[in-house]
């Protein structure tokens, strides 16, 4: 839901000077938490961290009720701060989930399914605001955030329902390897060790630029180009893309014929190709115009998706780039689930992982909220 709020670019207003404040404040926090939420996640187990971690998703959300009638902004960065401590548990606790309970040869499959039904709420949070926003033109309703409220509200109580890991059995019979630590103590040291880590210092460019390119795509291209409703369309098609070539890439990581690092490098390879040949697709976009919203100077104006001969193209461009960050963030996964199988040592490679990436992410906001010129901003993300 989170994601489909800022798929709509400035989480659905005018002015997304705000929105890109919060989002820097958010990774900003998320880089911290996210390096230290292993250890936390390890202390506390996954299901209190990720229902508790949940609420700060509703906060943030709620926050633009308040921004929509009072004009006032600092709450929401404020909240965007509060959710960033949330995510960086949540989302350890999500990898640990994601790469460590399926045996070898299903990790490709798990983190396809959790990429799939993640990316079903954008799915979800795309029709919302297509639906309510198809008749007029601006911010989001107050309607629109609250269903989203209520919807992330809903996914705390069910994240309780949660089996404990104790009770996890795979398909061969075995036990996921989740344990207790023995102190608090222990894990902050075990973190401070993710710094000499090899593994860890080798992943550092994928980790930093795999959350960096949203800042762009959301706002300088969806957000900038295109009217509220067919933003709403467009988060349809992106998260569709996403789910689609979840399933697809996972066949390729699974493929029992090929050896893992086979199955690697080829994937590796396909996505190298595909990124580039999108954001040269994108660089042709781009070259045509120089700012956004409503005084775009984008030929034609902004960009509605019954206006077929001008949409075509630029909409069919962001499905792919759906394609893309979804195929990026599931190898991203599976590379760091080959490290091991020790859902210990999970835990604290996923927060290290995301720590990493919601620095480049908050880094990628700033120069949103900055107004650094969309080209330039292409130019780093590629």
């Amino acid at each position: 839901m989170f994601n489909a709020l800022n798929g709509l670019g400035g989480a659905g207003q005018l002015d997304p000077r705000t929105t890109s404040d919060a989002n820097t404040s958010l990774y900003l926090a998320f880089a911290v938490c996210s390096i230290l939420g292993g250890g936390l996640v390890n202390v506390a187990g996954v299901r209190y961290t990720t229902a508790a971690a949940c609420l700060a998703y509703a906060l943030y959300t709620g926050s633009y009720i308040y921004y929509n009638n009072t004009g006032y902004g600092a709450f929401t960065i404020a909240a965007g701060a509060v959710l960033g401590i949330g995510a960086g548990i949540l989302w350890t606790a999500q990898g640990v989930i994601m790469v460590s309970y399926p045996s070898e040869n299903e990790k490709g499959k798990f983190i396809a399914l959790f990429f799939v039904i993640f990316n079903m709420g954008g799915l979800l949070g795309g029709v919302l605001p297509f639906a309510i926003n198809y008749s007029r033109s601006g911010a989001l309703t107050d309607s629109v955030y609250v269903l989203f409220v209520i919807l992330e509200c809903a996914g705390s109580v069910v994240a309780l329902l949660l089996v404990p890991p104790t009770s996890v059995v795979r398909n061969d019979g075995s036990h996921a390897t989740i344990r207790q630590s023995s102190s608090a103590r222990q894990e902050t040291l075990e973190v401070v060790k993710l710094f000499r880590n090899r593994w860890m210092l080798l992943l550092l460019p994928m980790s930093f630029s795999s959350n960096f390119f949203y800042g762009y795509c959301f706002s300088a291209y969806n957000g900038a180009l295109f009217t509220l409703r067919t933003r709403g369309f467009n988060n349809l098609l992106y998260w569709s893309a996403s789910i689609l070539s979840s399933f697809a890439l996972y066949l390729l990581l699974d493929y029992s014929r090929w050896t893992r690092r086979g199955r690697g490098v080829f994937s590796v390879a396909a996505i190298f190709i595909t990124s580039n040949a999108v954001w040269a697709c994108t660089l042709v976009v781009q070259l045509r115009y120089t700012r956004g919203g409503e005084l775009t100077d984008y030929p034609g104006g902004q960009i509605d998706f019954l206006d077929h001969g001008r949409a075509a193209g630029p909409i069919a461009l962001y499905f792919f780039m759906g394609m893309v960050d979804s195929w990026y963030q599931n190898i991203c996964y599976w590379v760091i689930g080959t490290l091991t199988c020790d859902a210990f040592i999970t835990a604290r490679y996923i927060g290290f992982f995301k720590g990493v990436q919601s620095a480049g992410a908050a880094v990628a906001w700033q120069l949103v909220a900055r107004n650094v010129p969309f080209m330039n901003q292409l130019v780093a993300n590629w």
